[in-house]
Parts: C-alpha cells; sequence; structure tokens
C-alpha cells in the first residue's frame, strides 16, 4: 500500500509571540518613528498600527490612547537622553554625550525638543527638560561669570544653543561627527565669552 504526501512547499516559520515588554518597546519604536516623521496631531492610530505591523485592538492591549502612547514614547527618549548625559554637571564629556545620545536616537531626540515644545499638551515635557538644563548651566557658569544679568543671559541662551546645534548637525546628515562636539563647545565658548567682563 502506498501512502501519496502533498508537497504544501516550504513550511511558514512559526510566529514568534513576544513577551509584552517585549511587544511594547516594538510598538514605542514604530510609534517613534511615526511620530518623528509627521508629528503628533498628523500621526493617527491606523498609521502607528501600519508602522507597528499590528492591529489597532494590538496598541489598544498596550496603551489606552494615542495621547498615552506619545508619552511613553516622550518618556523613554527623556529617559534615555538623561541616562546617557547625566543631569548634574557640566564637563568635556557633555556635548559629546549630549552629540551620541542624539545621534543614537535622532527620531527621539527630535521629538522631544522639535515636536513635543510646540505641542500644548506635551510642552511641559520639554520645558522640563530646559529648566533643568538651564539650573545646571547657571550652576556651572557661576565659577566662570559673575552674578547679574549677563550670567542668567548666558544660562538661558546656552542650553537653547546647544539642543538648536545638535538639531541642526541631526538635520544636516550629522556631519563630522568626530569634530561637531567641538565646533558646538566653541559656539558655547562665544556666549561665555561674550557674557563676561567687557575689555
Amino acid at each position: 500500500m502506498t501512502t501519496e504526501t502533498k508537497d504544501t512547499g516550504p513550511a511558514s516559520p512559526p510566529v514568534r509571540r513576544l513577551r509584552r515588554a517585549e511587544r511594547r518597546e516594538q510598538i514605542l519604536d514604530a510609534a517613534t518613528r511615526a511620530f518623528a516623521r509627521t508629528g503628533y496631531t498628523a500621526t493617527g492610530l491606523d498609521d502607528l498600527a501600519a508602522e507597528a505591523e499590528l492591529t489597532r485592538a494590538m496598541l489598544y492591549r498596550h496603551f489606552d490612547s494615542k495621547a498615552g502612547l506619545y508619552r511613553a514614547v516622550l518618556d523613554r527618549a527623556r529617559a534615555r537622553l538623561s541616562e546617557a548625559t547625566g543631569t548634574d554637571d557640566f564637563d568635556g564629556d557633555s556635548i559629546p554625550a549630549l552629540l551620541r545620545a542624539a545621534g543614537a536616537d535622532p527620531d527621539g531626540f527630535r521629538l522631544l525638543f522639535r515636536h513635543a515644545a510646540r505641542e500644548p499638551d506635551f510642552r511641559d515635557l520639554a520645558d522640563s527638560i530646559t529648566a533643568t538644563s538651564r539650573e545646571v548651566t547657571r550652576r556651572n557658569l557661576a565659577c566662570h561669570l559673575p552674578a547679574g544679568p549677563w550670567l542668567d543671559w548666558a544660562a538661558g541662551l546656552i542650553p537653547t544653543l546647544t539642543l538648536e546645534a545638535v538639531l541642526a548637525w541631526l538635520d544636516g546628515g550629522r556631519p563630522d561627527p568626530d569634530q561637531a562636539a567641538e565646533r558646538i563647545g566653541q559656539a558655547v565658548r562665544g556666549v561665555m565669552a561674550a557674557a563676561g567682563p567687557l575689555p
């Protein structure tokens, strides 16, 4: 007795089910890309689901709303930035660390400092980072500049200048990564010199 077997072609690889934490990270990665492309308002749940290659129902299993997902994306970007740069003092590695963090997560960096800063419902996150940066900058500059309005001016300008310089560096295709930190550092030293006593 002969038994025939039907050839159904190559077997499909088994679908690997991700653990909840892995799936959440997959969704956050996809959402970061999607939100960075078009911003919060213009990105719909269907866009997010398509980017993550999931259904909307799967998204809702992990995040109860688009706003909740966006907040989680921003919180993760901020945590990664803090881990990479620290938050206490500035030293010779501060600007290189900021550039490395931006280069490692350019979409997250843009979301924090370009998109979230323009969105009233999420601006608090960008404002909190800016306020902390100004406070740390002021404390570090106090060793080099006399107290007064020019110290306050420099403490407000240097974080803004540095972030805008890093964003411009990302937008420009990340030119000369080995020299970028020195170039941004020159601009920061220029602000410090301008804030000091005039000859």
